[in-house]
């Protein structure tokens, strides 16, 4: 190894704690949220071969896998929806290593099973980490609990957020950023924006923001110059911008639904320089995808009122947006002016978000078929995969391992 390459592969470890093959995905949609992913050693194609490992799950849920580690962390639910538990796997062979959890509650005549939409779960939202903790969201059917555990599974602290309130359900997923925690509570009754001590669970500060439609959406962290950071939040009201330390706001984009129905917001915010792309639909088919430019002032620079998804979030690569919408069909925009490269149909519905692996996109509908496609300005299918279940969760990719969770199975795939 020559002196120059040493040098840079010294100073990547010692930056990243993390060794240049390695990777972890600390929360929903992996680093930041953006879906894609620093491996680049997974298959295009596979066979049995490739799956290394498949492990069936205690219980049902859409939480997506997080890992750390050795440890990949899913939230899911009993099929009696008695309890909401964080499960602990092992990534070498999805062996449990520990679960911790709350009882649901029961609601007057209705039991334990209220009512949530028919794609979501009672543990639909995924669990954050970074070095020390891992923290968890628990909905049982009234209150939203926000719990951390050590990474063997020992209890922290418990944060009741108060009662919650939607026709389909909790959702969102708490983001951890240094040393706080960052949560959306946004419901049909109120929406509060939360940051957290990460070691006590004391409140730091809040936002109360207007609310009209319980969201969903995470937020991201927006780089600035002269390496301060924000948080973007995006709900049925806009998107706006928050200092990290204090909750001040720093920017507003208002939504502007044209005097139409106001739409609700389940996929994260994307970036790309100083370009934020936003997603909001209704199960009743309204779509709303904007492009807004930031600045002093923010602008909308274009908007699609069809072809984008409501659920799955886009990715940002390069100069283009590339997307799986909700019916099936992915696309490739030009993030500068909403040129349309490509719009093209593959198969079956999508509730989950696809993933980025050097160049490539890899969607999973709902059927659990696998579309890999080349992240070109041009169309390329490189292949199709079946893992022979259905599928709602995102993936997560860590140490050249994808893993994706199915209705009964976490599987992991790799060469």
């Amino acid at each position: 190894m020559g002196r120059s390459l040493a040098l840079f592969v010294a100073v990547f470890i010692i930056s990243t704690g993390l060794s240049p093959a390695a990777s972890d995905w600390t929360r929903f949609r992996g680093p930041n949220g953006t879906g894609i992913a620093a491996d680049k050693d997974i298959p295009v194609q596979w066979t049995d071969k490739n799956i290394h490992w498949k492990a069936e799950l205690l219980g049902l849920g859409h939480s997506s896998p997080i890992v750390w580690k050795d440890h990949i962390y899913l939230q899911t639910a009993s099929k009696d929806a008695k309890d909401r538990m964080l499960l602990c796997l092992s990534t070498k062979d999805g062996s449990l290593l520990w679960k911790q959890g709350v009882p649901g509650k029961a609601v007057g005549a209705k039991g334990l099973k209220v009512k949530i939409h028919e794609k979501s779960s009672y543990a639909s939202s995924s669990a954050g980490v970074d070095a020390e903790r891992v923290y968890v969201v628990f909905w049982d059917n009234v209150d939203l609990i926000l719990n951390a555990y050590t990474h063997d599974g020992q209890p922290l602290w418990s944060k009741n957020l108060g009662a919650y309130a939607s026709q389909h359900g909790a959702g969102a997923s708490p983001i951890p950023m240094r040393d706080k925690v960052y949560f959306v509570d946004d419901t049909d009754d109120k929406s509060v924006l939360l940051c957290l001590d990460a070691k006590t669970g004391n409140k730091v500060w809040s936002q109360d923001r207007q609310h009209v439609r319980a969201c969903y959406s995470a937020p991201i962290i927006r780089e600035l110059p002269g390496g301060a950071r924000e948080l973007v939040v995006l709900t049925t009201m806009g998107v706006t911008a928050y200092d990290l330390d204090n909750g001040s706001q720093h920017w507003d984009w208002h939504w502007d639904f044209g005097g139409k129905m106001a739409l609700r917001t389940t996929a994260t915010p994307v970036l790309s320089d100083n370009i934020v792309i936003a997603c909001s639909g209704d199960g009743n088919g309204p779509r709303h995808m904007v492009a807004v430019k930031l600045g002093t002032t923010p602008t909308k620079l274009w908007e699609n009122l069809k072809d984008f998804p409501y659920v799955p979030t886009p990715l940002a690569w390069g100069k283009h947006v590339y997307f799986v919408n909700d019916k099936g069909s992915a696309g490739c925009y030009e993030i500068a002016t909403g040129k349309r490269m490509w719009l093209e149909r593959l198969a079956g519905e999508f509730s989950s978000s696809p993933v980025l692996i050097d160049g490539k996109i890899y969607a999973v509908n709902e059927d659990g078929e696998v579309f890999v496609i080349a992240a070109t300005p041009s169309y390329q299918l490189l292949a199709t995969n079946t893992l022979g279940e259905p599928v709602r969760a995102t993936p997560a990719v860590a140490d050249n391992r994808l893993y994706i969770r199915g209705q009964n199975h976490l599987f992991c795939i790799g060469k």
